[in-house]
This record gives C-alpha cells, structure tokens and sequence, in this order.
C-alpha cells in the first residue's frame, strides 16, 4: 500500500489574497511545497474523487400552481472567481428576498455548503431554490430545508385575486361588447329594412299573405344572422358562429316558427302564474267568455261557463285581453231601465222604487241604490235603477229578475203608467169602428180594461218565485259540477297553492 502525507489545504482566506503574513520567507516557501506536493499525490491515486462543483445542466422547466409562469433556476450565478461563504449567502439571501414566494428565507453557508431555512407555498418555489443555490459558483452542496406551508381555510386572497382578474378581463371586455352591440343593432335595423322591402318584392309573385309574411321573415332572420356571424367571430368564437350559420342556426329557425304560438303561451303561463289575475274558482270573463276559472296550464286557462261547458283559451290570448274579475271584489252592481208616462210623477217613481230597493233582502244598503232619470223617449221618461248586491251570496241574474218584478208590481199598485213607445200606423182600407151606448153597458165582444192596481194583486209579492228559484249564487254547484266532471286539460294547475 502506498503511503502519502496529508498536508493541509490553503484556507479560503488564503485564495482570496487577504491573508496577513506573519511568518518569515522560508515559512512561506514551505507552504507553497507542501501544496504542490499534496496535489501531486493526489493526482497520482486512482479513485479519489475530485471536490464536485454544480455546473449548469439541463434542468426540469416546474410550473408553480395557481401561476402560468415557467420557473427555471439560472444556469450558473458568478460572484468572483473564488467566493467567501459570505458572499454567497448575501448573493442568494437577496435573490430569494426579491422573488417573493418565499416567507422569512434564511440562507447560512459554512465552507460551501448552503443551508436553505424558511417557508413556501409550491414545491416549485422549494425546487427553484434548490436548483438556484447549486448552480452558484464554488458551492459544494445544498441543504434544502424549506418548508411547504398549507394554505388557511379562511384564507381570501385566491379569491380577490380571482375576482381582480375578473374586473380587469370585464375592462378589457367593454370596447368587445359595445362593438358588437352596435353590429346587432345595425344588422336588426338591416333585418327590419329587409323584412319590409321583401314584403313589398313579394307581393306581386306571391298571392298567399302567409307565404309572403313566412318569407320575408326568413330573409330578415337571415340578415340578422349575418350580423350574429360577425359578432361571434370578432369575439374569436369561430366555431360559434358556423355552428349559427350551419345546420343548428338552420333548424332552430324552422323550430322558432314552428312553434312559436307553444313557446307564447309558455311564456304567458308564467307571467300569469307569477301576477295571478284570477284565482281558482273566481267567476271572470275572458275575451267575452264569461265563467268560473278551473285551472291554469302551460298551455291554456280552463273556464266552466254558467251553462256548464268547459272552455279552454290560450294563455297568449288571456294575456292580451281584458280580464273582467267579478269574485276579486265580492260586491257586484246591477242596473236595469224601465219607463213612465210623462204625465206621472218623476219623484213619486223614484220613491216607489227606492222602497222597493230598501226592502229587498239581497240589495246591499251600502253601497246605496239609485234611481236615476236616464233620458225623454218619445213616449215615456225612461228611468235607470243602480243596485248592488254580494256576488258571494247571491246570484246576480236571479236578484236582477226578482228586483224588476217588485219594482214592475209596485207601480202598478201606485197606478204609475208604463206605456210602451208611441207609434204611427196606417190602415189603407180603413178600420171598422163601432159605437158604445151612452149608459155604459157592454156591447157584446167588449171587455172593459181591468185597473192597473187589480192586475198587480194578482201578481205575487214575495222576494223570490218558484220560478227565480231563490236568490243564492249558482257558483257552488257550477263548482260541483266541475269536480266530477273529467278534466279537458290535464296538467299541473299553476294556481294551487303551494
């Protein structure tokens, strides 16, 4: 075995030139001896590894979390040709200082060995670190002892900082939208130029006014589209776009008019459903249909008419008409016309009649009735009586036809005329008239006239006839009725309570 002496390196106090010379010149002379041979022998044993110093290879490109750039450790960081320890720890402290990803970084080196302290939030940042204070010249090895911190549950600044990329991108994003927004508007306005002008192109070769209106709107859906295109591919959505061109934009065209009365009265459902105009069971009239609301659908409103019959009107055309509630406000107001002969008493009549009002059981007291003088006809002064009665209790046609009966009965019984309009005949071959004795005897096939105040004796004085079959509302049984009839219309009724 081949023996050597080992003989101490020169310090790097040494390589750096600063060291003071206390000893004499032979002193000096024998450490410059003691090195070459040191080196001699070193060089000439097999096996003996050289001090490895990290050169700059080929390094792993990371890609932090939450952070689209790239991170890569430089090649190789020079300070001087030999470094001191506190070079090094100044260089890379203020390296790891500056990036910002790392929290109270600490950097010890203690003859060329790095010692890495501090905190992270990314393997990345940790791996960079590491890559960084290795290829740092004369650094002998690296000790890597940052640590990953876990990022807190209560932790907000990912989300501000996602809604600070939102408000910048929204920014961005205004002279985009108000681009498009004017080519929409012009391609409408186009749309609507265009509409108009095939209309009028058309209706010379086309005699159906369907077909010219079905035309002229694809035209116009056309040139609207165009405008859409545009928009689409300024945005950079370019497969959008041929898609609302291409065979989809194509066919939902042809759906859009297919079933564009569905997707109205859809539309209309849910406005309906949402104001609710009328409820279940309230008697309404709806585009001239008088009757009892059964229920709403997405399609159509089911109303139960006094006759019985089950009606069904679109919800597009419920939408758009009047809608007459006669239940939302439970006091309902009936007027009838009746007249006298000029020479009675105006006030003598209201009276009568206002009596008649004031002791009726289903006329309301309040609000009060009216007699009012409504207009001269040729024959009679024509009277107008208001009344108002509980739509809830009682039957609006029935009240109105006991109402007119006492009203007629007791003018007859204050002798009050109600003649009927004047009129003028003629009688071309003349009329046969025959005398009445002076004693007044009857002649034979002659009656005389029966008084007005008999007549009314006869007639019954009672609120109600057999006939009127009292005064109560018809709405429970029409109700009834409904119950146990089939439903016309099946489908959820968007008025039920929930």
């Amino acid at each position: 075995m081949d023996r050597f002496w080992v003989v101490p390196a020169p310090t790097r106090e040494n390589k750096a030139g600063k060291r003071r010379s206390t000893s004499s010149c032979s002193g000096w002379f024998t450490g410059i001896f003691s090195g070459l041979l040191l080196l001699l022998l070193l060089a000439g044993q097999d096996g003996i590894p050289t001090p490895a110093v990290a050169q700059g290879g080929a390094q792993a490109t990371p890609t932090p979390a939450g952070d689209g750039t790239p991170l890569e450790a430089p090649e190789r960081v020079e300070i001087e040709r030999t470094a001191r320890d506190e070079e090094i720890r100044d260089r890379l402290q203020s390296i790891l200082v500056a990036t910002g990803w790392f929290t109270n970084p600490d950097v010890q080196v203690r003859d060329g060995v790095v010692f890495l302290e501090g905190q992270t939030r990314a393997e990345e940042y940790k791996r960079w670190a590491g890559d960084l204070a290795r290829n740092t010249q004369d650094v002998a090895a690296v000790v890597n002892q940052i640590e990953l911190t876990t990022p807190s549950v209560w932790n907000f600044q990912p989300a501000l900082t996602g809604l600070r990329e939102m408000w910048f991108s929204l920014v961005r994003s205004i002279p985009l939208v108000g681009f498009s927004l004017l080519i929409l508007l012009v391609a409408w306005a186009v749309a609507r130029l265009s509409v108009g002008a095939a209309r009028v192109s058309l209706s010379r070769r086309l005699s159906s006014p369907l077909l010219r209106n079905v035309a002229a709107t694809t035209i116009g859906m056309v040139v609207f589209l165009a405008g859409l295109y545009v928009v689409f591919q300024v945005a950079g959505l370019t497969s959008v776009a041929l898609t609302v061109m291409g065979g989809t934009g194509l066919i939902g065209l042809i759906l859009g008019i297919a079933f564009r009365d569905i997707t109205e009265n859809f539309l209309a459902s849910i406005f309906l459903s949402i104001q609710r105009p009328f409820h279940t069971g309230d008697q309404v009239e709806i585009a001239g249909i008088l009757g009892f609301v059964q229920s709403l659908t997405t399609r159509v409103t089911v109303l139960m008419t006094p006759d019985g019959n089950h009606v069904q009107i679109p919800n597009a055309t419920v939408y758009k008409s009047n809608i007459y509630n006669y239940t939302s406000n439970p006091n309902r107001r009936i007027d009838f016309g009746i007249g006298i002969g000029y020479e009675d008493s105006i006030t003598a009549s209201q009276k009568v009649a206002m009596k008649v009002l004031a002791e009726h059981p289903a006329v309301l007291k309040d609000p009060e009735p009216w007699v009012l003088v409504d207009s001269l006809g040729s024959a009679t002064v024509n009277l107008r009586i208001y009344f108002w009665i509980d739509g809830t209790q009682h039957s609006w046609l029935k009240v109105k036809s006991s109402v007119i009966r006492l009203v007629k009965r007791a003018y007859q019984a204050a002798d009050i005329s109600m003649p009927d309009d004047a009129r003028e005949m003629f009688f071309p071959k003349g009329v046969s008239v025959r005398l009445i004795e002076p004693d007044g005897e009857k002649q034979p096939g002659s009656a005389r006239a029966e008084p007005a105040r008999a007549r009314a004796a006869h007639d019954p004085a009672s609120v109600s006839t057999d006939a009127e079959a009292g005064l109560s509302s018809e709405a429970r049984n029409i109700q009834e009725q409904a119950r146990q009839s089939r439903k016309p219309e099946e489908g959820e009724n968007l008025l039920e309570e929930t």
